[in-house]
């Protein structure tokens, strides 16, 4: 099935946010393990009511997740924008991946911008994007 490229898509591949590239293997892997260890560092910081910390690790654990997925279809992200914008047009909007990682993936760079920069943030948030985070990792293995 041949779908069409949203305009954003074609907007960040324009302006070079996204860039085509061969696929590698070994970067796929080397930002799986990133996103992995993003992953346990936030479940530490949780533990240690670093609730803040736990968000931001959460955050970067799917942007690796995702990261991995884009350079499986050959795209190189340059912006966390335009990685949201390849992660839907590549993976959710063809099938590959259920719209909920989307989604969760957009609210947790969301609430990364909250607590990095408003300092505005929840234990309960912290919890949720790290479940968030694992989710998502598995949904990207079993794709990869």
């Amino acid at each position: 099935m041949v779908r069409k490229m949203d305009e954003r898509f074609k907007r960040c591949v324009g302006e070079r946010g996204l860039v085509k590239e061969p696929v590698a293997k070994d970067l796929i892997d080397k930002e799986l393990g990133e996103a992995e260890s993003d992953l346990g560092r936030a479940g530490n910081s949780a533990s240690e009511n670093d609730f803040k910390w736990a968000t931001v690790q959460a955050y970067y654990s799917m942007f690796h997740t995702a990261k991995a997925l884009v350079l499986s279809k050959g795209y190189r992200e340059k912006s966390h924008l335009c990685l949201s914008v390849a992660l839907k047009n590549l993976f959710i909007d063809s099938g590959i991946l259920g719209r909920k990682h989307y989604e969760r993936f957009r609210d947790t760079m969301s609430l990364r911008k909250d607590a990095d920069y408003g300092l505005i943030y929840s234990e309960s948030s912290a919890k949720a994007s790290i479940e968030w985070a694992r989710e998502f990792l598995e949904a990207a293995r079993d794709v990869l």
